[in-house]
């Protein structure tokens, strides 16, 4: 739901395109920040769209919108847009997000408007094409401000004052002869230093950086561990290649928990699934469920091998919705808190044997209090009902809980130690197959008992 503010400018917008207003819908679009314009654009039709984004006659605000939009919203403005209009518009952009859009673009208008530019800018585009998109390669900025060993602070200061076209200073990297990194300087330690002083003097020569072939989420969990607001990338020789700002890290980061939410509910990994269409999404969520699917026909199996003793004993049916729901809830809450470390970084090899420990614990403390609770009340609350009934139901609830809690620990530990994403054990994987074992592990205790 739009707040009110966004609810009036996008009435405001379409008053004044119903009434051709060009004027005042340009006074409006500069008043209006990108990224609030690119929010109120989910809101529009596709005519209103293009028409809004036809009135904006400065490139670097079209450039600056762009990379706010959603990727379906972004395809359909710039589809049959004029290449020379593309062009300029990616020329706005700095390095890193040029990559990005053009990465975005169809393969023929992505050749068309790298032929346009220069040989300079077309080789610093290919440089970051080459590496995948989520890697550190394609998240950097390259040509990033640096200076020699050997220079003065004077000269240091003088050069970043002289940086006009400068995306973000907040570290001056120092080089050597062979261009190689030796040292980093942020802007403050910079400017309280003498004027004097050299570079090699004062800069801090332990230098956190990453190599370009780096995933996305690994960047920004080093970013968030060591407080960085840059990070510089660099090749097998520590040669400077670029920089990773915070702007990116944050984009990471959002874009990082949003696919491991859709994941973890198995609606797959699509971050722009909510404004995919009908079919799309559809077949998008379809692989998910069909796992639910087979899982639930297996559980079906299960109970009608047993149905013999449901016949006897038909209570025994009314608490299989409880045997299920507690087992998944505890398995998704465990898996959950051990994708959080793993994400985080909390989670590491020599403490995977004392978390599944934990969580087991935490399994038989929590199964043998609801196992009693349901003991007690079952021959209260179904008076036909022997205790012994009351004692199958706790134990079935005591099991499933301990080995749902085992399941949801271990499942993340392993898909990550095989470098799968540990957020799809979360999925209908789980839950599906703690439900399936749940089951199998009630009506066996019920067979032994009764």
């Amino acid at each position: 739901m739009l707040d009110r503010e966004f609810l009036i400018l996008v009435t405001s917008f379409r008053r004044l395109l119903r009434r051709n207003a060009v004027s005042s819908v340009k006074k409006m679009i500069k008043k209006t920040h990108p990224a609030d314009l690119a929010a109120i654009f989910r809101s529009f039709t596709d005519h209103e769209r293009k028409l809004i984004f036809d009135y904006i006659d400065d490139y670097k605000y079209k450039a600056d919108l762009i990379t706010e939009l959603d990727k379906d919203i972004f395809d359909e403005l710039l589809e049959n847009y004029d290449i020379e209009k593309v062009k300029e518009i990616i020329l706005e952009l700095p390095s890193d997000d040029q990559a990005d859009v053009l990465e975005i673009l169809p393969d023929e208008i992505e050749e068309e408007v790298i032929n346009l530019l220069d040989s300079d800018e077309s080789r610093e585009i290919d440089k970051l094409l080459k590496y995948p998109p989520e890697s550190a390669g394609g998240l950097m900025v390259t040509l990033p401000f640096k200076m020699h060993e050997e220079d003065s602070v004077d000269l240091a200061i003088n050069t970043v004052q002289a940086q006009e076209d400068m995306e973000l200073i907040f570290y001056i990297y120092i080089v050597d002869n062979n261009d190689r990194l030796t040292g980093v300087l942020s802007l403050r330690e910079l400017l309280t230093s003498k004027p004097i002083a050299k570079l090699r003097d004062i800069m801090k020569t332990e230098i956190i950086s990453v190599k370009p072939d780096t995933d996305q989420e690994k960047v920004a969990r080093i970013v968030g561990r060591y407080d960085l607001t840059a990070i510089p990338v660099v090749d097998d020789n520590n040669h400077l290649l670029g920089i990773i700002t915070v702007d990116d890290i944050i984009d990471v980061i959002r874009e990082e928990a949003t696919e491991d939410f859709l994941q973890m509910v198995g609606a797959g990994r699509d971050r722009e699934i909510l404004f995919k269409g009908t079919f799309q999404e559809s077949k998008l969520r379809f692989p998910w469920l069909f796992a639910t699917w087979i899982g639930g026909l297996i559980a079906s199996t299960i109970v009608g091998s047993f149905d013999s003793l449901l016949n006897q004993f038909v209570v025994l049916a009314a608490f299989m919705p409880i045997i299920a729901g507690m087992g998944g809830n505890i398995g998704t809450q465990s898996a959950t808190i051990v994708i959080r470390g793993i994400t985080t970084g909390r989670v590491n090899v020599k403490d995977v044997g004392k978390i599944i420990f934990k969580e087991l614990r935490v399994g038989l403390l929590l199964g043998l209090s609801y196992g009693l609770a349901l003991s007690i009340l079952i021959p209260l609350l179904f008076s036909p009902s022997t205790p012994v009934v009351g004692v199958v139901v706790g134990m079935g609830i005591f099991s499933v809980m301990v080995i749902a809690a085992f399941m949801g620990t271990i499942a993340p530990i392993i898909l990550d130690k095989f470098k799968v994403d540990p957020a799809v054990a979360t999925g209908p994987f789980v839950t599906t197959s703690i439900d399936i074992l749940g089951l199998l592990l009630y009506f066996s205790i019920a067979s032994l008992f009764l």
